[in-house]
């Protein structure tokens, strides 16, 4: 799925800093601001390696490797965590609490960065896993699909479920918890996962009212350049939808977008969600750069001092704590 592209790290700085997509067609997209990936599209935008069927396997896999740590934080919660062998981007663990977390951070790192081919490949998977179709070819050093099928394994990855429009629910991330479970035979746990996801959305769902307009991004408005938000077409859209939020970028069918600092005016967030993971600094820091930025000074979300900070690990992409991220933004809508 597109959210899912510009989660990793990598693409999130390359891109999240330089956006893609335009609520304000008056304002040009910033250029990119380091080195590109593998390819672009004509437009000079990132293209997603083609995201490849779910595979079908004569038995469940014994061997497997997770591009990062949101995908084998599903395998642990479907109860097949004993067949990974090792984990790329380890830091999605971050957003783990308890024995979760240090049931987690037992798994071998094989790669703290995206998943470098040499390493994955070494791993002797029959299997790997993740979240984004840019791990499989996408990030540079990433193994390609092709190039795990020669080395005798097959890839699962989570895709587009909203074809381009915006997204307004946690689709993508029911679908992949399905497709992981059956692939280990084990649809009863997966089909009882995604009611526990889908159940603290409920919970939260209940207690909406009359949406809240959000704006909802990674770093501060910088001065004289576009506003760089989340778009419509991102996972990030679904989850402000059900924390009962209204994304003002959401017009834009991109998962990035540019709003020039008129238009965020103009629009007037009632909220403002800081995704964190990304900014060097820690969440206090952004929280407060963000919070006191000339551009977003006279926002109904600064005066009222409206803010909800959530990890990029768990907004932008599927993970088993969607839900939470939507309790949390719901939380700062509502109180």
């Amino acid at each position: 799925m597109r959210a899912l592209r510009w989660t990793a790290t990598t693409v999130a700085v390359l891109f999240g800093l330089t956006a893609c997509g335009s609520a304000d067609p008056a304002t040009p997209a910033a250029a990119p601001s380091s080195a590109p990936p593998t390819s672009m599209s004509m437009d000079g935008h990132p293209q997603a390696p083609a995201c490849p069927e779910p595979p079908q396997l004569s038995s469940p896999p014994r061997r497997v490797v997770t591009m990062d740590g949101g995908a084998a934080a599903i395998l642990e919660r479907l109860g097949v965590g004993d067949q990974i062998v090792g984990t790329a981007a380890p830091d999605f663990f971050k957003a783990f609490t308890g024995d979760e977390a240090a049931k987690l951070a037992k798994i071998k790192v094989i790669d703290p960065g995206q998943g470098n081919a040499e390493a994955v490949i070494a791993a002797k998977p029959d299997l790997v896993i993740g979240i984004s179709s840019y791990s499989f070819g996408g990030f540079d050093g990433t193994p390609s699909v092709d190039q795990l099928a020669k080395a005798g394994a097959k890839s699962l990855v989570a895709c587009d479920t909203n074809k381009g429009t915006a997204v307004k629910d946690l689709a993508a991330t029911t679908t992949f918890v399905q497709q992981v479970a059956k692939v280990f035979g084990v649809e009863q746990r997966g089909a009882e996962l995604v009611s526990q996801i889908t159940a603290a959305v409920d919970k939260v769902k209940s207690t909406a009212g009359t949406p809240v307009r959000v704006l909802a991004l990674s770093t501060p408005p910088a001065a004289g350049q576009p506003v760089m938000a989340q778009g419509g077409t991102g996972l990030a859209n679904g989850v402000i939808t059900l924390a009962g939020g209204k994304n003002i970028a959401e017009d834009a069918l991109q998962d990035f977008a540019n709003l020039s600092a008129e238009e965020v005016v103009k629009r007037d967030p009632q909220a403002i969600v800081v995704v964190s993971g990304f900014a060097p600094g820690s969440d206090e820091d952004l929280l407060n750069s963000i919070r006191s930025s000339p551009v977003l000074a006279g926002t109904v979300a600064v005066r009222e001092n409206r803010f909800a900070v959530v990890p990029q690990s768990i907004l932008l992409s599927p993970s088993v704590l969607n839900g939470d991220a939507v309790a949390k933004i719901a939380e700062a809508l509502h109180k």
